[in-house]
């Protein structure tokens, strides 16, 4: 029997079918009556479900990570679809099929890496292009980079989404480099792979994500600058040639300054041409993928407009119910 997953569910439905738990919160309500508040995640999405008079032993039970068959109902609440639960079982990790919780890129991984890999090794400046070859030598780098997340929840928050966020990343500035010829193109495209390198450690993605420890104390900026250096190092080893100092302190400074401003978690504003591209462009990406998935996950269709999306600070505007389906056209 085929399983239900998030994005088929709709207001009213039924549900009794497997979740992986991303998140669980045990709550009291203004009664002080304990409920359990979950996120259930499968490849698809995510779906908040609640179970009111919950007790401490059953949400000590299982952790996110585990496997949850749930039964319940589906309603809207505050605009966003929910799934009121009657009962709760926890899941052997050997009873389900571990790709239909994770949710991965929708483009294919294998060409995506193709890509980077093309555009990368195209540079000119042989220390750019040595240092890219020692990361893309290094299989177990590789393989962390082509499966991780770019984010937990906010945008490319996937497996794969990382990669798919930097070749997006490439293309772009591959297709724009030529407007400003005052940007070094083999250092912004060597930032632009490096900027989120941390992330391949900072945070866990075999089953829900979620951030490792070092990823809670030190963070991907810190731990992409260490990855950086480590590799400098092993450059240096491999090719029997210095590394220019410079050259590595704006890779350095990339990877610190490109969250852009201090209230975002930059320890350093944006200070050379390609940090300040590398800015905006990243921005521009994680914008568009995050206000773009808002849009097209909206479980209302006869609405034009998302409800209230309170990380985002507005709504967001859809287009009328069947006008781009019907092809109609202003008379203007």
């Amino acid at each position: 029997m085929s399983r239900r997953y998030v994005n088929q569910l709709s207001h009213g439905d039924s549900v009794d079918e497997a979740f992986l738990v991303a998140d669980k919160q045990l709550r009291a309500n203004r009664q002080g009556n304990l409920y359990l508040q979950i996120e259930l995640r499968d490849k698809t999405g995510s779906v908040g479900a609640r179970l009111w008079n919950a007790t401490e032993d059953l949400a000590r039970s299982f952790e996110p990570g585990d496997f949850l068959r749930v039964r319940g109902k589906t309603q809207i609440f505050q605009g966003s679809l929910q799934v009121i639960l009657t009962h709760i079982d926890v899941l052997d990790a050997g009873r389900v099929e571990p790709e239909d919780f994770l949710p991965q890129s929708s483009q294919n991984v294998s060409k995506l890496f193709a890509r980077l890999r093309e555009l990368l090794l195209a540079m000119s400046n042989p220390h750019l292009r040595a240092l890219v070859e020692c990361f893309l030598i290094d299989d177990e780098f590789v393989a962390k980079f082509t499966s991780a997340p770019a984010g937990i929840k906010n945008h490319h928050a996937y497996q794969g989404g990382l990669l798919e966020h930097v070749v997006t990343l490439l293309n772009v500035a591959d297709r724009i480099l030529d407007l400003y010829p005052e940007i070094d193109r083999d250092l912004l495209l060597t930032g632009i792979f490096l900027h989120d390198v941390g992330k391949i450690d900072e945070l866990s993605y075999d089953r829900a994500f979620a951030y490792t420890d070092e990823g809670q104390l030190v963070g991907h900026l810190v731990m992409g600058v260490e990855l950086l250096r480590e590799k400098v190092l092993r450059t240096v080893e491999l090719t029997g040639e210095s590394f220019p100092p410079e050259l590595l302190l704006r890779l350095k400074h990339m990877i610190v300054s490109h969250h852009g401003a201090y209230e975002y978690g930059s320890p350093k504003l944006p200070m050379t041409l390609e940090a300040v591209a590398l800015h905006y462009l990243d921005n521009l990406d994680a914008k568009i993928h995050t206000f773009g998935r808002e849009i097209r996950d909206d479980p209302s269709r006869d609405s034009s407009w998302t409800p209230f999306q309170q990380s985002l600070g507005r709504r967001l505007f859809k287009g009328t119910p069947g006008q781009a389906a019907d092809g109609e056209t202003s008379d203007f």
